[in-house]
């Protein structure tokens, strides 16, 4: 169905692809794996060909099969209407009953051709479709039927951006899916209807995502990019299945590995003992001693053979190689967070929150010291606003949010707006504490900030460097209590696991927005839900 056969990528010489072959057979749903940087949404545009491999090719059968590929991000003008991307998105009746004309003449002439046969049932079945209120079937089930059709589609949530860009890519009525971040900016109720939808989708699907929650409920296949080969390996099951392999190969491999460095710690050895014994011989007997002698320089050339020989081994494909370090964020909040020593760290009184209107009203909630609550609720049901409000980002509509008297609160958002888009990562950490520019750069190096990238301009940073920015700037500033806007939603699955880990020794308050189930089930003690303009505290219920 879709076949990648050795595909090879460079940018400024530098590989990000090499020798990628895959194939991905009708019905099947796989997932794409690896950290930020290590070339997927490179490798999905090169399949869409909106990027040409330096080397190899994409080969697609049948030659017509229709690819739909859904974007890390909305590609649309901001000012575009809800219904100018779906008129442009749909197909449109007019033109497929022409193109559907000129099949059937075609299979007139010669009734004997399959792929005649076979395109004119796939365009019949795509007008009957298009007549048939498809846009409004697809909007309804995505939840955007209620939209006004003339809103632009920049005043949309996070969210209903996503949603939107899935409705364009299946108003294509796609055979083959290519979804890069489809998890993005859903609620949970959201990704639980992508799930099931996904389980009754005809097509195939390659879907590139960090949710391990997700991938575990979706695929049934693995492929992980690594980033420093630049190959691909593929394993067998869901995300689950993948990383027990990953972890046994490990073991394996560094098992190999400690027994390879005991043999030659010993081979060295032996090899040191025996050029010390031909030497004594040769400084401590005569030259009327010729018989001993050559027999010493006998042995000393069986210790140089030896030499060459384990030479020859470490430099050959049998030397087992020491097991590389994941990519991972090392993240150190303990070292410079102080702990809150109040009991009460945030108190809700008759809150109310929003803009012309309120969301979100009387809440009267507290958050004590070291607990970490997860905001849940639908998109668009005012959670952000929420964050903002306590945050003193929006004022509240009625009642307040107080803090208490020695919280120092560290407010990260969804879109990253606080970062200054003509600042560097050395200059950020530099306004936010005291430090030397060597200590700023050492700081930096925990969140993977290397080389020159603290001197990149953060407008030129990906969304997931921007997210790891972020952190950075609240560790630096000390941060006792955290308000976190879908903290993880660029980040790779390596990076997540090393930000839990990061949480779980944070010693201050955290209340976060976060729809990444395997994350909510490790970090939370509480649940705050949204729900009809309320917020109310519940038992942390997930579903797994």
């Amino acid at each position: 169905m879709l076949a990648v056969h050795r595909v090879s990528k460079s940018f400024n010489l530098s590989p990000i692809l090499h020798d990628i072959s895959f194939a991905v057979s009708p019905g099947e749903r796989v997932g794409l794996i690896g950290p930020n940087g290590s070339g997927k949404t490179t490798l999905l545009r090169i399949l869409v060909g909106q990027e040409q491999p330096d080397s190899g090719h994409v080969a697609l059968t049948p030659a017509d099969l229709r690819l739909g590929y859904l974007a890390q991000g909305l590609e649309l003008d901001p000012r575009t209407t809800l219904a100018e991307a779906l008129h442009a998105a749909a197909p449109d009746p007019q033109r497929l009953a022409d193109e559907l004309a000129e099949v059937g003449a075609a299979l007139a002439a010669e009734p004997g051709r399959d792929d005649l046969l076979h395109a004119y049932d796939r365009l019949l079945d795509q007008l009957n479709r298009a007549e048939g209120g498809r846009a409004a079937a697809v909007l309804a089930h995505l939840g955007l039927d209620a939209l006004p059709s003339q809103q632009p589609v920049g005043e949309l949530s996070g969210g209903q951006k996503t949603r939107l860009a899935l409705a364009l890519v299946l108003l294509g009525e796609p055979d083959v899916l290519l979804l890069d971040e489809p998890t993005n900016h859903l609620d949970i109720a959201m990704l639980e209807w992508l799930e099931a939808w996904l389980a009754g989708y005809p097509g195939a699907a390659l879907i590139v995502s960090h949710d391990r929650t997700f991938l575990d409920h979706t695929v049934t296949r693995i492929l992980d990019l690594d980033p420093i080969h630049h190959t691909l390996r593929a394993y067998e099951g869901n995300y689950s299945d993948y990383l027990d392999q990953y972890l046994a190969e490990r073991e394996r491999q560094s098992s190999a590995w400690r027994d390879q460095a005991d043999e030659i710690r010993r081979i060295r050895q032996d090899i040191a003992r025996t050029r010390e014994q031909a030497r004594h011989v040769e400084i401590t007997t005569k030259p009327n001693q010729p018989g001993v002698r050559r027999i010493a320089k006998k042995v000393a050339r069986k210790a140089a053979s030896r030499e060459k020989k384990l030479d020859r081994y470490l430099a050959s494909d049998e030397r087992v190689d020491k097991p590389e370090r994941s990519w991972q964020m090392k993240l150190a909040f303990d070292t410079l967070a102080e702990a809150h020593i109040g009991r009460d760290v945030l108190t809700l009184e008759e809150l109310a929150v929003g803009y012309d209107r309120p969301l979100l009203a009387g809440l009267n909630l507290t958050i004590r010291a070291g607990q970490r609550v997860v905001l849940s609720g639908p998109n668009g049901a005012g959670k952000t606003t929420l964050l903002r409000t306590i945050a003193g980002r929006l004022p509240p509509l009625a009642g307040r949010a107080r803090l208490g008297a020695s919280v120092r609160l560290g407010y990260m958002s969804q879109e990253q707006e606080n970062l200054d888009p003509a600042s560097t990562p050395l200059a950020t950490i530099l306004s936010a504490a005291v430090m030397t520019e060597t200590e700023a750069r050492s700081f930096l190096h925990y969140f993977l900030f290397e080389g020159d990238d603290p001197l990149r301009p953060v407008a030129e940073l990906s969304f997931g460097e921007r997210s790891r920015l972020s952190l950075a700037r609240l560790v630096a500033e000390g941060c006792t209590f955290l308000l976190l806007d879908e903290p993880i939603n660029h980040l790779d699955i390596p990076s997540r696991t090393r930000f839990e880990e990061a949480l779980a020794g944070f010693p201050g308050t955290i209340l976060a927005v976060v729809h990444d189930r395997y994350f909510i089930e490790r970090f939370a003690t509480d649940l705050w839900l949204v729900d009809e303009g309320r917020v109310t505290w519940s038992p942390l219920v997930v579903t797994a």
